[in-house]
């Protein structure tokens, strides 16, 4: 019994510390800590204009529901680009300097947004404003994965967190502003957005280079620094199949996003009964869980071999979420709300495995003499689910009813474990590891 207390004591002391406490020392010390601080404000600003981007361009600009959806399309498609451009610049420049003008870039293209209302005009102001958005979070990742080494799970699940309070933040602002409804108040809402640029890139500014003249893998001992600019000697990630494949099975793997943000809400609204003042509650339990639950995910996955098993339970969990989906359909309101609420948990549950699986694969599956380029093209998986999933929950899973959705669960759980098994056999050829050998036949 004695023995037995030594043992729990002795696991309670090996727990990671909560959330509070890896905030205050997160991995990277002082410059991780002041990042995460700058992508929560550019969060809260990112939060506020996503709220009232619609009704901005509907009601204040004058736009039809059509050219409303082309302008958001057209930045989607934009935002594809930013990640492998930002990736191809950090092989060149130093990642600090990059995302300093990937925040003064959006300043400047949201301020344009005050005075541009022509939409031929608006069309490349949004699509340079996404861009650099998305160029912005592909070099904070490229930036943690030099300063947080080793624990760059840990300091990935600190920022989903950090992320996730600064969207919800800058939801409740734009409230405020909706609720007034002028033109001054959407103006006053661009303000805060372009504010929350000009801080965080103060704040990366007062943070320190990392070493390797911001390059994201340290130089080899003994080689001689490269001044900035010079083009990289390491292979391309444009000629390597095997990671395309890796960025190509990622895309479903992050459909979860489309599904939270479009799929359930609109299932409920067009095929449930369930009421449609519940839609507010999907993104209130997906934040409060992402926030509670990620850092103890993250505990748990803490190689990429542990990953590539969080991909497949990402499949699983997707499957679950679809097949609850599909049967939100078949009853009255309560049970619709039960089961559309419970599909909402398991998407989350399904997001948190993939914050914790696809960037540590993305990193640990690509040389590391180019990996800020292997992970800008790492990047545009993200991308392309923003701008084909949609289109793929409403043009097709919901027009096919429940077999849509029990169809769409099928098909990511199964690209799942491909991903999982192509991955492991990626790392044995990288480490160098022999695969199992066959039984020989007795």
């Amino acid at each position: 019994m004695r023995r037995g207390g030594e043992i729990r004591k002795a696991r309670r002391g090996e727990r990671e510390p909560g959330l509070v406490a890896q905030l205050r020392r997160p991995p990277g010390g002082r410059d991780a800590r002041i990042m995460l601080l700058a992508q929560l404000l550019d969060r809260a600003g990112t939060g506020v204009w996503a709220a009232a981007c619609v009704l901005y361009f509907t009601f204040v600009i004058g736009l039809d529901a059509g050219r409303v959806g082309i302008l958001l399309g057209a930045s989607g498609v934009a935002g594809i680009a930013g990640s492998p451009l930002a990736g191809h610049l950090a092989d060149r420049f130093p990642v600090r300097s990059l995302l300093i003008g990937a925040h003064l870039l959006r300043l400047v293209t949201l301020c344009l947004l005050l005075v541009v209302s022509d939409f031929a005009l608006l069309l490349p102001v949004v699509a340079v404003t996404h861009l650099g958005d998305r160029a912005a979070k592909t070099l904070e990742m490229l930036f943690a994965t030099r300063v947080a080494g080793d624990r760059r799970a840990t300091y990935q699940a600190l920022s989903r967190s950090s992320a996730n309070a600064g969207y919800a933040l800058g939801a409740g602002l734009a409230a405020i502003g909706l609720a007034v409804g002028t033109r001054g108040a959407y103006h006053v809402l661009i303000l805060a957005n372009a504010l929350s640029f000009l801080v965080a890139a103060a704040l990366v500014w007062r943070t320190r280079e990392p070493r390797g003249r911001g390059l994201v893998t340290a130089p080899t001992a003994g080689a001689a620094p490269k001044a900035p600019g010079t083009a990289p000697a390491g292979p391309s990630p444009w000629r390597d199949r095997g990671y395309l494949r890796f960025v190509l099975l990622d895309i479903p793997m992050n459909l979860d996003d489309s599904i939270l943000g479009i799929g359930i809400p609109l299932w409920l609204v067009s095929h449930t009964t369930a009421p449609h003042e519940l839609i507010p509650a999907f993104l209130v339990v997906n934040t409060v869980l992402v926030v509670v639950l990620q850092l103890r995910v993250s505990a748990k996955v803490r190689g990429p071999r542990e990953a590539a098993g969080a991909v497949a339970l990402y499949g699983l969990t997707t499957l679950l979420c679809c097949t609850l989906l599909a049967a939100a359909t078949g009853g009255g309101a309560w049970a619709a709300s039960g089961a559309l609420l419970a599909a909402a948990v398991l998407v989350t549950a399904a997001e948190l495995m993939r914050s914790v699986s696809s960037w540590e694969l993305a990193v640990s599956l690509a040389p590391r003499e180019a990996r800020a380029s292997y992970l800008g093209v790492a990047g545009m998986a993200q991308s392309v689910q923003k701008s084909a999933g949609p289109l793929l929950l409403t043009g097709a899973v919901m027009a096919a009813g429940p077999a849509g959705w029990i169809a769409l669960g099928a098909a990511v759980a199964g690209l799942s474990l491909v991903q999982r098994r192509s991955s492991l056999r990626r790392l044995d050829a990288l480490t160098g590891t022999p695969a199992p050998a066959a039984a020989a036949p007795a």
